[in-house]
């Protein structure tokens, strides 16, 4: 039966305050460790448990063999797609016909249940995956191996959403259930509104659809909002992009004493650089450049210093049209330049790229 909690107030977000597939999924991935989360500020803002149908509700089939529970959270949210037909039929019973038939495509996989840990309908029903998922979420402290992505599975929750958004947005109910339930994982699990991906950031899909996937930074402000934090969403970076923020981003990371080329292509080579630079900064390894990784890479430059972070930051200034020479040296000229670019974002204009200048720049 569909269980109510509220929670007093929790540790909402791991490093909160400085953060301002095809049909039915793809197969079960490899393990991944990660360091413990550490300790995150409160929310004060407590999050009532939305209206989750247990497996048991929705007529579940008991799962083939025992459930893996892990001891330690998920760091990330992954939004699916089921890549199925946007049907009009937005009522309870639709809802529970789709999550017995994603479970039924799941064991044709040899999958021992349903891969993901929650499904939300277009009528914005939310319902349990796999068994146990919304025991583990409401103890915030386990986590139930799911196998809705490869090589990820322990560390994100999954939430599959009913329909096909390559070229439409989901209905509003919908994506009011994904933004309350991903708020109140959020708070569960410490994981940051940041920490909020596509299937297709890594795995090679299309899910969770076009339209759907260019929310995910709507969906992040959302979520915030919901938690009440106030959070820097930077924009996700990955293999194969190509540009002049990828190739910042190399720059930032040969300064952090990464050894790769910026030459401004996302290539293998560059997410073995971001995966060492996540594992020596305690992060999850995964060779995404997302907000947890951006704060964490980015580094304050000022008149005076020189370097591959400076000529990052100068990298973004000409990009925008400031006649600055990417020479990696800081001086008057690119200092006029930040002052510039600052005045025009709002920002204090002291000449000094920090934190939020280079948010500005790279967003």
């Amino acid at each position: 039966m569909t269980t109510h909690n509220t929670f007093s107030r929790r540790d909402v977000l791991r490093l909160g305050a400085l953060l301002g597939g095809g049909a039915f999924l793809s197969s079960c991935g490899l393990n991944v460790t990660h360091p413990a989360l550490p300790a995150a500020p409160l929310n004060e803002l407590a999050l009532t448990q939305p209206s989750v149908a247990g497996a048991a509700v929705w007529g579940a089939q008991a799962p083939k063999s025992p459930i893996v529970l892990l001891a330690a959270r998920p760091t990330r949210i992954l939004v699916h797609h089921t890549d199925s037909a946007n049907t009009a039929d937005l009522s309870r019973t639709q809802a529970y016909s789709l999550a017995r038939s994603i479970q039924e495509s799941h064991f044709s996989r040899g999958w021992i249940d349903s891969g993901q840990q929650f499904t939300i309908s277009r009528g914005g029903y939310v319902m349990e995956g796999r068994h146990r998922s919304l025991e583990a979420a409401q103890g915030g402290q386990q986590h139930v191996q799911g196998a809705h992505c490869d090589g990820f599975n322990d560390v994100s929750v999954g939430i599959e959403n009913e329909g096909n958004y390559m070229t439409v947005a989901p209905p509003g109910g919908q994506y009011s259930a994904l933004v309350a339930m991903c708020a109140w994982l959020c708070q569960q699990y410490g994981i940051p509104a940041t920490e909020l991906y596509g299937h297709r950031d890594f795995n090679n899909t299309d899910c969770p659809g076009d339209v759907l996937y260019a929310k995910l930074p709507q969906l992040r402000a959302d979520v915030a909002a919901r938690l009440g934090v106030t959070l820097r969403i930077w924009p996700t970076t990955r293999a194969p992009m190509t540009g002049e923020r990828v190739r910042n981003a190399q720059r930032l990371l040969i300064a952090a004493g990464q050894s790769l080329t910026a030459d401004g292509s996302y290539g293998s080579g560059t997410a073995s650089a971001v995966r060492a630079f996540q594992q020596g900064a305690g992060l999850t390894p995964d060779g995404v450049i997302g907000s947890v990784t951006w704060e964490r890479l980015i580094r304050t430059v000022r008149r005076g210093d020189s370097g591959p972070a400076v000529q990052a930051a100068q990298g973004q200034l000409a990009a925008r049209g400031y006649s600055v020479a990417a020479d990696g040296l800081f001086g008057a000229g690119t200092e006029t330049a930040v002052r510039s670019f600052q005045s025009s974002r709002g920002l204090s204009a002291d000449g000094v790229v920090g934190p939020n200048t280079w948010h500005a720049l790279e967003s």
